[in-house]
């Protein structure tokens, strides 16, 4: 399927399913929700192509319905889908490499609940102000601000980036 100016939808799946991919994990928390998230939203994108091809922003709708897409099928559920155990290794996805190293901010940041965490997300990763978190969430500005302050107040609880422990030790023992 090519558009007259070049940019087709599998120039363009071919040429972003990376990056949406690496927004798909950010957002679940695991690579087969995310692969099923990339793959939803890129569906709905295709069907709709000759419509929004001529918007100059078919990445920007891919990742509001992503969004869209994972809050709803958070609240499809009512309760988040717990993982039993953190696996030993990191996946070997190269599109996913970027997130080895963090110091423990992805475990903790995948232990908060799917909506706290899309705002973070989307806030952090994404860079949006809260109007368009609200829009893209389908949710109010006042749910996007109270979601933020409780994701930040689970995330300062539960994670400590490395060496900041060894410098509290310190700082306390009065070194």
């Amino acid at each position: 399927m090519e558009s007259t100016d070049g940019h087709g939808f599998e120039e363009f799946v071919r040429a972003r399913s990376t990056a949406l991919m690496r927004y798909g994990y950010v957002l679940t928390g695991n690579r087969h929700d995310a692969a099923d998230l990339t793959q939803e939203a890129l569906a709905r994108l295709g069907s709709s192509w000759s419509r929004l091809r001529r918007k100059d922003d078919p990445e920007g709708y891919v990742r509001t319905t992503m969004a869209r897409l994972h809050i709803s099928w958070w609240r499809l559920r009512r309760r988040e889908r717990l993982a039993g155990d953190v696996p030993d290794q990191a996946h070997t996805e190269p599109g996913f490499a970027h997130v080895d190293g963090d110091g423990g901010l992805w475990q903790a940041l995948a232990a908060l609940p799917r909506r706290q965490r899309a705002v973070l997300v989307l806030r952090y990763y994404e860079h949006r102000t809260d109007e368009e978190i609200a829009e893209r969430l389908g949710v109010t500005r006042g749910t996007v601000r109270s979601q933020a302050l409780r994701g930040l107040a689970k995330l300062r609880m539960n994670w400590q980036p490395e060496g900041a422990a060894r410098q509290e030790t310190t700082a306390g023992s009065g070194r």
